[in-house]
């Protein structure tokens, strides 16, 4: 399936949205960005199939989330490994552009974490947009790869630099330094996101073997706390530094040992993932940390004054919605991105099989993106699909947009069915597109009429999906479904 296999590596771009948060757009970006009215939270959700691909999950308060998408992913990666984590969303001093930087990694093929941090890849996944819906294609940048003896590029995360009028982008790398393999947070500078100059040491943990991963840093209005920029690091403990200056020195504020929280020493609740958010509309921030030693996910603690470490409480008072949520980033959304992002992805769709009427036991699937009737489809989301309005528009059409491969449509090419990435082009929404109509066999079921070839229906054949001219009672009967849920 080259073809196929090529139109799907072209397309996965067009969904998806994640975040940094928005203090970390210029102060006066930021201002010219307000009111603030909600908050989006993409993150992924484990070591699963579909895992880790990017989830997106919406906030009117910041502690309540309600899951985007139906729960289902809005990206999913192409390049590299094919899967992405710990994703991180740059909003440009304008607020017009935005940048998706995420972590080319997927446990769930079955690479080890051995392998992954020693021989994993040195390369990040971006993607860019100007309105936080439509996205470009995504694209690999090694900024790793000069580092000796890389092992990994985790976590990324980017912060504009007024000092510098670029953007710094950091994340942990493991390689040998000074006779010690270690996990050291590094940084480049980047105006676009593709070139960007030779990688150099950021931070570094003084003694040992003590590594330090998922660093991110946030941008608070008028020096709150007597600091501009704070940042949290999961180093052993989750350490809360401050600065004038990205690239500037930095002050060690503390830990949150005294909450019973750590990085892995001395008990308590183990945390990783640190997640910055100020609430809209006041001086109040929350720290979210992702429990993963007991698989709970984010909890936050929250702080009204950043420049002491025992400013820091914990809350219960929130609620995370449907899924399991790990390492990402939270943007707080203006009106206008708040409409664009729930109209998008926030419209609740039902999921829906498609039955063969001639054999009840099995339904529509794809599997390597071919498409076939079968019994006892596992994983189940293969056999699941969302009918929505025709791509190519008119009363009554239809299109079949899978659940686990979101912005993928069952497609006609050459009269076979394939599950294909929408390209945007004009044939494939046509190709994707079905009146339907009642069940040429049953009248009380359904059939689907070929949006550009008319004389034409969906039916099984041997089992097989194709598009054909139904000619006999047995087509009638092969061209004959129910939507189920």
């Amino acid at each position: 399936m080259p073809r196929v296999l090529a139109r799907v590596s072209a397309l996965l771009a067009a969904v998806c949205l994640l975040s940094l948060p928005a203090a970390q757009a210029p102060r006066a970006a930021a201002a010219a960005l307000d009111p603030f009215t909600g908050y989006l939270m993409a993150h992924f959700t484990g070591e699963s199939a579909t895992g880790e691909q990017i989830y997106l999950a919406h906030s009117r308060d910041g502690l309540t989330w309600r899951d985007l998408n139906n729960g289902a992913p809005v990206l999913l990666s192409t390049l590299g490994t094919r899967g992405v984590r710990d994703p991180s969303l740059v909003r440009s001093p304008a607020g017009d552009r935005y940048w998706i930087v995420a972590t080319d990694l997927r446990i769930a093929s079955g690479t080890s974490w051995g392998d992954a941090a020693n021989r994993g890849s040195t390369s990040l996944v971006v993607w860019e947009s100007r309105d936080l819906v439509n996205w470009s294609a995504p694209w690999l940048i090694n900024v790793a790869g000069a580092i000796p003896g890389a092992g990994n590029a985790w976590a990324p995360e980017a912060i504009y630099n007024q000092a510098t009028g670029d953007y710094v982008v950091y994340w942990a790398t493991n390689s040998l330094r000074s006779g010690v393999t270690k996990h050291r947070i590094w940084y480049v500078r980047t105006s676009d996101f593709r070139s960007f100059t030779a990688p150099a040491l950021y931070i570094e943990r003084p003694g040992g073997g003590q590594g330090i991963i998922d660093t991110q840093i946030v941008e608070v209005p008028g020096s709150v706390g007597g600091y501009r920029y704070y940042r949290a690091s999961a180093d052993g403990h989750i350490t809360i530094e401050a600065s004038n200056s990205i690239l500037g020195s930095w002050t060690n504020l503390g830990n949150l040992s005294h909450l019973g929280i750590s990085n892995g020493t001395g008990g308590g609740n183990v945390v990783e993932g640190p997640m910055w958010m100020q609430f809209n509309g006041r001086n109040e921030w929350a720290l979210w940390l992702d429990q993963y030693a007991t698989g709970r996910g984010y909890m936050p603690v929250t702080s009204t004054n950043l420049g002491s470490v025992n400013n820091f409480r914990t809350r219960s008072d929130y609620n995370l919605g449907g899924s399991r949520k790990r390492h990402g980033s939270i943007l707080n959304l203006t009106a206008a991105e708040e409409s664009r992002v729930l109209a998008r992805w926030g419209t609740t769709t039902p999921v829906n099989r498609i039955q063969s009427y001639t054999h009840q036991d099995r339904y529509v699937r794809h599997a390597n993106y071919d498409v076939r009737i079968d019994p006892n489809v596992s994983p189940a989301q293969d056999a699941q699909f969302r009918v929505v309005p025709g791509l190519a528009g008119g009363s009554g059409q239809v299109s079949f947009e899978s659940v686990n491969y979101p912005g993928h449509y069952l497609r006609h090419w050459g009269f076979d069915f394939v599950l294909a990435a929408n390209d945007g082009s004009a044939v494939f929404a046509a190709d994707a597109t079905f009146r339907q109509v009642a069940g040429l066999g049953n009248s009380s079921w359904s059939s689907f009429q070929s949006y550009n070839y008319p004389d034409r229906h969906i039916r099984h054949y041997d089992y097989q999906l194709r598009l054909d001219p139904i000619n006999d009672a047995q087509a009638r009967n092969d061209a004959t479904f129910r939507l189920t849920s």
